[in-house]
């Protein structure tokens, strides 16, 4: 077992926020958009920009550059809108999430996970589920669930 109690390879999907390199679980993309208008929400919370149409349905939209108190920018030609499928407080959720640029899907091995450290971040660690390591990169596995509640 690895130090961040993941026993198997985790399959990935890569994207960039804000220069770092982030992955979220493969198995919870249903699928990746070019941007799309999105509407405002009055009220809403900071980092949930507004919902966006997704196949006739209403997606909430998320930056999660807001969470991680990162610098936002402007779209650019390789923003896209990652659209996962999610547990959250028990029920399946559909919702957008913004990335600068999306790279690929990839593994990382199981060995190559580490918990957060408590210090030396600049994120909040609780918002971070591991931390992986792949050739001479680290890539930040978020922990969606807390950081969307």
């Amino acid at each position: 077992m690895s130090v961040a109690g993941q026993t198997t390879d985790l399959e990935v999907l890569t994207l960039c926020l804000g220069g770092e390199v982030f992955a979220i679980e493969a198995s919870a993309v249903r699928e990746i958009l070019d941007p799309v208008p999105v509407t405002d929400v009055p009220g809403a919370r900071a980092f949930v920009s507004g919902v966006i149409n997704v196949r006739g349905k209403i997606v909430p939209l998320a930056d999660l550059r807001v969470q991680f108190q990162m610098a936002l920018t402007p779209p650019t030609l390789d923003t896209r809108i990652v659209v996962l499928e999610i547990e959250l407080d028990g029920d399946l959720t559909i919702v957008g999430i913004l990335a600068d640029k999306v790279y690929e899907v990839t593994q990382i091995a199981a060995a190559a996970l580490e918990e957060a450290p408590r210090i030396g971040m600049r994120w909040r660690p609780e918002f971070i589920r591991f931390i992986g390591k792949r050739r001479d990169e680290f890539i930040v596995v978020p922990d969606l669930n807390r950081v969307l509640n």
